[in-house]
C-alpha cells in the first residue's frame, strides 16, 4: 500500500507504509503483534503468512497443498465413520501404509520449512529484545506440535507396519463358516523344565461375521479323547480320538505332533498349532479356521508394556515354587509368594502367575482366572493406552504372538473386533462348572453329542435374543438350564464376593503350605477362581 511518492534518481519510488509486508515502518507494538499473527496463520492455514507478507507464489502453492490435505483428512474422517474396513486396510497394507508414512514425513518437513520461512518474514532484529525469546519459543513449540506430531505419527505407523508384517503372514483370505469366524487362542509355555511348548490355555473364539456377537469356548488342558474329523491328517493316527490315556491330554497334542507327526502337515509353518485346530474342531463340532498362539513367557512383557492390568480378585492365589525332586505325585516347595484378594493392579510377573497358578485348586479355577485376565487386557487396551505405550506394546507383540491369520484380511477382522466390543461376550467351559463337576470326570470321558448340541445352543440363543443370552448349565440329571447374564461380558467366574481383608494372612497361608496342610489350603483358596476386571 502506498500513500505518496518522491523522486529518486529520476524515478518515482513508492513510500512503503504497509506494516504487514514492511514492518520496518511500524511501531514496536505492531511488529510484536504482527510476529504472533504470522505464526498463528502458519499454524492454522499454512501458506497464508507467505501470501500476505512474503513470497506470494510460495504461499499460493502451500495453500493449495493445505486445502488438499484438509480435504483428504475430511475424506478420511468420513470413511472412518462409514467404511472402517477400508481405512484400517490402508493403515495395515504393506504398500499403502508406506505411501502414507512418506506423505506424513513430507508434510512434516514442508510445514517446518514454512515456519522457518515465517521466521524470516518476522525479521527478528526489528523486534524488541524482550520479545525475541517469546517469539522464538512460540515458533519452536508450534513446530513440535505440528511437524513433530506428524513425524511421530509416521513413526508410530512405521512401527505398526513392522509389527503387522512380523506377526501376520501373507496368504489367502478365508470365508466364515455358517456365518461365523472361529479362531483358536492358545497360551503356550515352553519353560526350561518342559519338553517342547505346551498350550496350557486353550480357547476357541467364535464371532458372528455380521454382528460381531462373540462366544468363547474354553477347553481344559487335561481334556482327553479329543476327536478328529475324517479330513484331518490325524485321522490316520488317531481314528478313535486322542485316546491313549493320561499322556494324551489335549495340551500334549501340540508337542506330540511337532515332534512325531510334523510330516502330516507339510505346508504348515506350525504343525502343532494346525493339529490343535483339528482337535478343537472335533471337540466343539465346528470348523476352527485360524489360530493365535501367545507365548506365556512373553506375556509378562506385554502386561508390563501396558502398564499392568487392574483386576478384582476374589481369593488368594499362590505363586508356585519349584518342584521337590523325587516326589510322586509331584509336590512343590512352599509358594514363592501370594497374590492377595481385592482390587489391584498386577504387573507382568504377578499377572502371569495369577493366570497360570493352579496349586491347591483345580484347573477350572485357573481357567476362570485366565478368562478374567483376558477380559482385563481387552478392556484396558483402549486408545489412550495404545497411543502412549504403542512402541513397547508393539515390541512385545512381535515377540509373543504367532498366528496364521493372513495380513490382507486383518482390516476386516479389526472392524469385526470393533463390533464385538459393543456386543456381549458369552462363555462356555467344556468341563466344570458348565459340564458336570470335577468329581464326575467329564473332561476324561466327554460326551461329544452333548457338547456339540450345547455349542449350537449358544449360537442359536445369541442369534435369537442376544440380550437374554446366558451360560447353559447341566445338572447331574442331564437337564439343561440357563443362567441369565446381567452384565455386558459374561464369564463363568463369579463376581468376587470379597474385595477387602478377609482376616487371612499371607504368613498363615505360608505356614500351612510349609507343613503340607493341602486340605485346609484347598478350602481357604476355593474362591480364587472368582475374579472380574476392575
Amino acid at each position: 500500500m502506498t500513500t505518496g511518492a518522491h523522486v529518486r534518481g529520476g524515478r518515482q519510488a513508492p513510500e512503503l507504509t504497509d506494516p504487514v509486508r514492511y514492518p520496518q515502518v511500524a511501531p514496536p507494538a505492531v511488529r510484536t503483534k504482527r510476529a504472533f499473527v504470522l505464526l498463528a496463520m502458519t499454524l492454522v492455514l499454512p501458506g497464508s503468512a507467505q501470501v500476505v507478507a512474503g513470497d506470494r507464489r510460495l504461499g499460493r502453492r502451500a495453500l493449495r497443498t493445505t486445502f488438499t490435505c484438509w480435504a483428504l483428512v475430511l475424506a478420511g474422517l468420513v470413511l472412518a465413520l462409514t467404511n472402517r474396513t477400508l481405512v484400517v486396510g490402508v493403515l495395515t497394507h504393506r504398500w499403502w501404509s508406506l505411501v502414507l508414512i512418506a506423505a506424513l514425513l513430507g508434510i512434516a518437513l514442508a510445514w517446518a520449512l514454512l515456519f522457518v520461512n515465517t521466521l524470516r518474514l518476522i525479521r527478528m532484529p526489528l523486534l524488541d529484545r524482550g520479545v525475541r525469546p517469546l517469539v522464538a519459543g512460540a515458533l519452536a513449540l508450534l513446530m513440535v506440535l505440528t511437524s513433530g506430531s506428524l513425524a511421530y505419527g509416521a513413526y508410530v505407523l512405521g512401527v505398526g507396519r513392522s509389527t503387522v508384517g512380523a506377526i501376520f503372514q501373507s496368504g489367502p483370505a478365508f470365508d466364515p463358516v455358517d456365518g461365523r469366524y472361529n479362531f483358536l487362542l492358545m497360551g503356550g509355555d515352553a519353560g526350561e523344565d518342559r519338553t517342547g511348548r505346551r498350550p496350557d490355555s486353550i480357547s476357541v473364539i467364535s464371532v458372528d461375521a455380521e454382528t460381531g456377537a462373540t462366544v468363547t469356548f474354553s477347553i481344559p488342558r487335561n481334556f482327553q479323547n479329543a476327536l478328529f474329523s475324517e479330513d484331518s491328517p490325524l485321522w490316520e493316527v488317531y481314528p478313535d480320538g486322542y485316546n491313549c490315556g493320561d499322556p494324551c491330554i489335549i495340551n500334549s497334542l501340540y508337542t506330540d505332533v511337532t515332534q512325531n507327526y510334523a510330516d502330516l502337515y507339510p505346508d504348515a509353518e506350525d504343525p502343532g498349532a494346525e493339529a490343535m485346530m483339528d482337535a478343537a474342531s472335533g471337540v466343539l463340532g465346528i470348523e476352527v479356521q485360524a489360530y493365535l498362539l501367545v507365548d506365556m513367557g512373553g506375556f509378562e512383557q506385554l502386561v508390563d508394556a501396558m502398564g499392568g492390568i487392574r483386576i478384582d480378585a476374589g481369593g488368594w492365589v499362590p505363586i508356585t515354587a519349584a518342584e521337590i525332586p523325587g516326589t510322586d505325585p509331584i509336590r512343590h516347595y512352599p509358594p514363592d509368594g501370594w497374590i492377595r484378594p481385592g482390587v489391584q493392579t498386577l504387573d507382568g510377573y504377578h499377572a502371569l502367575w495369577y493366570a497360570r497358578s493352579r496349586e491347591f485348586v483345580t484347573d477350572y479355577d485357573r481357567i476362570a482366572r485366565q478368562q478374567c485376565v483376558q477380559q482385563a487386557m481387552i478392556a484396558q487396551l483402549d486408545p489412550a493406552t495404545v497411543l502412549t505405550r504403542f512402541q513397547s506394546i508393539a515390541a512385545a507383540g512381535t515377540q509373543i504372538v504367532e498366528t496364521d491369520i493372513p495380513q490382507d484380511q486383518l482390516a476386516s477382522f479389526v472392524d469385526l473386533g470393533l463390533k464385538a466390543k459393543d456386543q456381549e461376550t458369552r462363555r462356555l467351559t467344556i468341563g466344570p462348572p458348565d459340564f458336570g463337576t470335577p468329581a464326575e470326570n467329564f473332561v476324561t470321558y466327554p460326551e461329544f453329542d452333548v457338547i456339540h448340541s450345547r455349542v449350537q445352543d449358544m449360537f442359536a440363543q445369541g442369534a435369537a435374543d442376544p440380550a437374554a443370552a446366558g451360560v447353559l448349565q447341566l445338572d447331574r440329571a442331564g437337564v439343561v438350564s440357563r443362567t441369565p447374564v446381567h452384565s455386558t461380558a459374561h464369564t463363568p467366574a463369579r463376581v468376587p464376593a470379597q474385595t477387602t481383608d478377609d482376616g487371612i494372612t499371607e504368613e498363615y497361608l505360608q505356614e500351612l503350605a510349609t507343613i503340607g496342610d493341602d486340605l485346609t489350603l484347598g478350602e481357604l483358596l476355593s474362591d480364587n477362581g472368582e475374579c472380574s476386571p476392575a
